[in-house]
């Protein structure tokens, strides 16, 4: 009999199974260093590429792709503006905001491993 409580709340093996495949499929679009950051950041409204670039202290090359991969997913709009010299501003999508339980609990859950990490480091002999 497989152990039922290795899954958050599926109670067959399928149910497992699309379980993982739904985490993974989160991790894809939210995952890795800076994309739950941009949309932290983009919060606060639309910003030019140049402004997230300073904001979130990443190169060029490295925001372009992420943006290009939260356009894809839909997490938000690239709009240009038409002036001299031509301008790229950015904004999160009303799509987005099914993020918002995500982000707050991961919000939660780091600023509680902090206060946890730092605290027994702290406690530590020759601790900084």
């Amino acid at each position: 009999m497989a152990n039922k409580n290795r899954c958050l709340t599926p109670t067959t093996d399928d149910e497992c199974k699309r379980a993982r495949l739904y985490l993974q499929d989160t991790l894809d679009v939210v995952g890795g260093k800076w994309k739950l950051v941009l949309i932290s950041i983009l919060r606060g409204g639309k910003l030019k590429f140049r402004e997230l670039t300073r904001e979130a202290g990443i190169s060029a090359r490295i925001l372009s792709k992420e943006l290009k991969e939260m356009e894809l997913n839909g997490l938000i709009t690239r709009t240009v503006v038409k002036t001299s010299p031509i301008m790229v501003e950015y904004e999160l999508t009303p799509y987005s905001n099914t993020l918002s339980e995500v982000i707050t609990a991961m919000h939660e859950w780091g600023k509680n491993h902090r206060q946890k990490i730092i605290g027994q480091q702290s406690t530590e002999p020759n601790s900084l």
